[in-house]
């Protein structure tokens, strides 16, 4: 009974924690768009499908992930699904983006459910936030290409630091604690993959650190190439 009171204890805490981080990403998106200086005239019909369209693809996309085994372990993996996150986001604004990639985890979850005990879904929204809305924000105050860089450069740097730190500090702990694998066998099996990982210190910084790297320039590049393309059909936007 005691066991069973404490998983609750673990489940509950765990819950409460990604509503509360939910909610505090959805008031950041909608105080920043209070000082932004010009918002695009979208009815809400149009916004809800336009959000609705971009998280579809980016459901697909995050489904589509595959890991990268020579730089970090299985469960670490790599998609490009915040790429229409960001094509939704730089159309609509911060909220969009923020609501995007929640119904994109949400919708990931009914057709794929988890593999690694929520925490690597929960992961993926926070880190995935930590690119798309500094990004996002940055190119609203201003509206250029230049502005665009500048958003997608921080939400690179924000991505690759914050996603280490949150890593470290309180993803893997709770993975080993929700997945019931012990902290040094995640260790042990990045000390596999090099040899200079001994801490969960030297782990994110050998292992998640590139990989968030990686997946958010890669991201970042394929948001400057497509977004003027791909906004025309998908947005009608004209300029």
């Amino acid at each position: 009974m005691r066991n069973l009171m404490s998983e609750i204890q673990k489940n509950l805490t765990f819950f409460l924690v990604c509503i509360a981080i939910v909610v505090a990403l959805a008031l950041l998106a909608r105080l920043a768009e209070r000082f932004m200086p010009e918002k695009r005239k979208v009815t809400p019909a149009r916004r809800v499908a336009i959000i609705g369209i971009c998280a579809a693809i980016a459901t697909v996309l995050h489904v589509l992930d595959f890991p990268l085994l020579f730089l970090a372990p299985e469960f670490y993996k790599l998609d490009f699904s915040e790429l229409p996150v960001l094509l939704c986001g730089f159309f609509l604004g911060p909220s969009a983006t923020v609501a995007c990639e929640g119904i994109k985890i949400l919708l990931k979850l009914v057709l794929k459910s988890t593999s690694t005990a929520f925490v690597g879904d929960f992961a993926n929204f926070v880190v995935g936030c930590s690119l798309v809305l500094p990004a996002t924000i940055i190119y609203h105050t201003h509206k250029s290409r230049h502005s665009a860089l500048i958003g997608l450069a921080v939400g690179c740097i924000c991505m690759t630091v914050f996603g280490s730190a949150f890593n470290a500090v309180y993803l893997l702990p709770k993975f080993a604690q929700l997945y019931g694998m012990p902290l040094d066998t995640i260790i042990a099996m990045g000390t596999k993959i090099n040899g200079n990982i001994h801490n969960v210190s030297t782990f994110v910084l050998i292992c998640v650190a590139p990989l968030n790297l990686i997946k958010s320039a890669a991201v970042s590049v394929l948001t400057l190439l497509l977004y003027k393309r791909v906004a025309r059909p998908l947005f009608g936007l004209r300029q």
